[in-house]
C-alpha cells in the first residue's frame, strides 16, 4: 500500500499540479473503490482537504451521475472520477471544469494499471506526440481510416481537437488519467463506409474476431457477430448510433488488455466512437459513449 501511496502522490503533484490550498474530491463506485482508496490517503498525506464520494454504479458509460455528485465536482479545484464507467463525456464534468476544477476520469483504472503500463509513460513525450497529431486534425478538413479492405471517411471541418495528455496544470483543464490521445468529434452526418474493429470495444473489452461496423450519413446500421450485437444494444436505437469521436493514440507505453481507458491510448491504434460529444465540441446528448478500437490502421487526414 506504501508503494501504491507513493504513485498517488507523484500522480497528484506532477499530473495534476497540486497546490497545499487545494480541496480534492474523489468520486467512486463500489467496482473502484479500492483505487479511490489509494488516492484519497495520497492527497491526505500530501496535506490536502479530501472528500470521497460513492456512487451507485452508473450502467454505462456517458450516463450523468447523481445530481449531490455533480454539484460537489463544480466546487472542488481538483477532481478524479474514479469509476467503473466513464464520466468523461457527462455534463457534470464539463460544468466542473467550466467551474475550474481540474478533472482527471480514470474509469476502469486498476491497481494493476497504477504499477505498469500507460501510467509509467515518459509523460513529456506524451504532450509532444498529442500536440502533434492534435495539429494534424486541426490544419485538415477531412479523415479517411483504413484497416484492410474496409475504409471510413468524414469530415473535421471546423471542429477543433483535443489534446489529452494526462497532465492537467491549467483551471478547467480534464481528460483521462493515464492518457495519450488527440482526438476530434466528426461532423455528426458525414461519416461514411465500412470500418474493422479488431482491438477492443469498451464496455465489451478485447474483441475475439473483428467486428466490421456500416455506417451510413453518420450513423452506425450494422455491427456484425455477437460483440457487434452487445455493441448496438450498449448504443441503443436512439443518438447513442451517432458517430462522437475519431481519436489517435499517443502512449508508447500503454498496453492492449481490454481496458478502453488504456487501450484507446496505445501509440500506433486509432478509435472511433459512438454517441455523446457534446462536451467536446459536437452537437449529440445520447447519455452514452462508447468507444471502439482499430490496431494499426492507415490514417489519412
Amino acid at each position: 500500500m506504501d508503494e501504491l501511496i507513493e504513485v498517488g502522490k507523484s500522480i497528484l503533484k506532477y499530473n495534476l499540479n497540486i497546490k497545499e490550498d487545494e480541496e480534492i474530491l474523489i468520486v467512486t463506485d463500489a467496482e473502484s473503490r479500492k483505487v479511490a482508496d489509494v488516492f484519497y490517503h495520497s492527497g491526505m498525506l500530501l496535506g490536502n482537504e479530501t472528500l470521497l464520494l460513492e456512487m451507485p454504479t452508473r450502467s454505462k458509460s456517458g450516463e450523468e451521475p447523481p445530481r449531490t455528485v455533480a454539484t460537489a465536482m463544480k466546487s472542488a479545484e481538483v477532481v478524479l472520477c474514479i469509476t467503473h464507467h466513464s464520466l468523461t463525456h457527462t455534463n457534470a464534468r464539463k460544468e466542473a471544469s467550466a467551474q475550474g476544477a481540474r478533472v482527471a476520469t480514470m474509469p476502469g483504472i486498476t491497481i494493476d494499471m497504477l504499477h505498469y503500463g500507460a501510467i509509467t509513460a515518459d509523460y513529456a513525450e506524451v504532450e509532444k506526440l498529442t500536440d502533434h497529431y492534435c495539429g494534424l486534425l486541426n490544419d485538415g478538413e477531412q479523415v479517411t481510416i483504413k484497416k484492410e479492405d474496409t475504409s471510413l471517411t468524414f469530415s473535421i471541418k471546423g471542429r477543433k481537437a483535443i489534446a489529452s495528455t494526462g497532465v492537467f496544470r491549467e483551471q478547467g483543464q480534464s481528460g483521462n488519467l493515464p492518457s495519450g490521445e488527440s482526438y476530434i468529434a466528426p461532423i455528426e452526418d458525414s461519416a461514411n463506409g465500412t470500418m474493422l474493429i479488431d482491438g477492443a470495444i469498451a464496455g465489451i473489452g478485447l474483441v475475439r474476431e473483428p467486428v466490421l461496423l456500416t455506417i451510413e450519413n453518420g450513423r452506425l446500421v450494422d455491427a456484425t457477430g455477437e460483440e457487434g450485437k452487445k455493441l448496438l444494444e450498449l448504443l441503443g436505437d436512439g443518438d447513442g448510433r451517432i458517430i462522437a469521436e475519431f481519436g489517435i493514440g499517443t502512449n508508447k507505453n500503454a498496453r492492449l488488455t481490454g481496458n478502453v481507458l488504456e487501450d484507446e491510448k496505445v501509440y500506433g491504434t486509432a478509435h472511433i466512437a459512438f454517441g455523446s460529444n457534446k462536451s467536446f465540441g459536437g452537437t449529440t446528448e445520447a447519455g452514452v459513449h462508447i468507444d471502439c478500437v482499430i490496431k494499426n490502421p492507415i490514417i489519412e487526414i
